[in-house]
């Protein structure tokens, strides 16, 4: 399942709002957690969250978040699932503000993937100054979850930065198909 997801899904450039969206609450859900647990769960939590449609998220009151932290199925703790709901709502202003959760997120790449060259895994940060700014703003609009870190491993999952090590089959991949 890992391997899968890293040859198949990380690090490849994502623009459809609903499953960037998934990606925000994943990644702030996996807080304090392996990957490999929430990817264990991915499937749940699409079912739990609606396919993670933020027009319904954003519309969950306490007995929906009542039955979400009863769901064995995903992570259950309050604060990311409150996180999740307030992400929505505020996911659906950045939708009005700018058109899309795409359009706003991808400017802080200016739209384009950056391709990094990392040899080792030690080389790979944990955060960078652009994810600290993007942490920040993403806060003044209301977004919960969405440290620095967490805004870092948003960005190499959706293909915003290409951190396959250049020494793996899928860092030219990658680099080739934003050509």
């Amino acid at each position: 399942m890992y391997v899968r997801y890293h040859d198949e899904e990380w690090g490849v450039p994502l623009h459809d709002d609903h499953r960037l969206f998934e990606a925000l609450i994943l990644d702030g859900a996996q807080a304090g957690l392996s990957w490999l647990t929430i990817l264990k769960k991915r499937d749940n939590y699409r079912r739990a969250f609606e396919d993670f449609d933020p027009a319904r998220v954003a519309r969950y009151g306490e007995e929906k978040i009542g039955a979400l932290m009863a769901d064995a199925g995903i992570v259950r703790n309050r604060r990311k699932i409150d996180a999740a709901v307030t992400n929505a709502r505020a996911c659906l202003e950045v939708q009005a503000a700018f058109g899309s959760l795409d359009a706003y997120l991808w400017r802080f790449v200016e739209g384009k993937t950056v391709h990094n060259a990392w040899r080792t895994m030690d080389q790979v940060p944990a955060e960078t100054a652009v994810s600290r700014t993007m942490s920040r703003d993403l806060k003044q609009r209301g977004f919960a979850f969405v440290g620095p870190t967490i805004c870092y491993a948003l960005m190499q999952a959706v293909g915003m930065v290409n951190d396959h090590l250049v020494s793996c089959f899928r860092h030219a991949e990658i680099k080739q198909e934003g050509k």
